[in-house]
């Protein structure tokens, strides 16, 4: 969904609100075990974003970091539809199943339904639904799972370099999201 369909969630600005950069705001979440890295769990559900910000205000309660008191996540939250992959989105699906294979949290979740961007897709399969998150190879065998697909008949863009080769390595046809019109260009004969 994020830099493909709609823009990257840029958390610039809940950053600048909490007066900490990038780095200072993963290193807070983050964890020696994946069990206690708060991102990866509200990423793949495993905790609410109410949970989520609990635990990082309990993280920052000894420094000058203003504790979180509403979800920011949802707050800071407001992605733009890109107009040229929708169309491709709706050109594809007259003869083909478009699905979204998406990492998100239940804030942007919510959003996006409300806007209607799932609607475009199939289906939809989401990391805080599934409970697996991209690289991750069991994200994308379940989908295959589910959809009853095979990887050699499947077709999948991302614009994180990393999701298109952990996809590629199980034998998806993938390719890295540049633009709508690269993508319509190497995917010309499916529409």
């Amino acid at each position: 969904m994020g830099g493909v369909v709609t823009t990257t969630f840029e958390m610039d600005s809940l950053y600048s609100s909490l007066g900490i950069h990038k780095t200072e705001f993963f290193e807070i979440c983050k964890s020696d075990s994946t069990e206690k890295d708060i991102w990866n769990l509200l990423q793949t559900g495993k905790i609410s974003v109410n949970e989520f910000w609990q635990a990082f205000n309990e993280r920052i309660k000894d420094t000058k970091i203003p504790p979180v008191k509403s979800d920011l996540f949802r707050l800071y939250f407001h992605p733009v539809l890109n107009e040229d992959t929708a169309t491709l989105i709706t050109e594809l699906r007259k003869k083909n199943r478009v699905i979204c294979g998406t990492n998100t949290i239940q804030s942007h979740w919510e959003n996006h339904l409300e806007r209607g961007d799932y609607s475009l897709f199939d289906q939809t399969y989401a990391s805080n639904k599934i409970g697996l998150a991209k690289p991750d190879p069991d994200f994308y065998k379940m989908i295959l799972q589910a959809e009853g697909g095979h990887a050699e008949n499947t077709f999948f863009t991302d614009d994180r370099i990393e999701n298109v080769e952990a996809a590629q390595k199980l034998g998806i046809n993938a390719v890295q999201f540049t633009t709508a019109k690269a993508l319509i260009k190497l995917w010309k004969k499916y529409i």
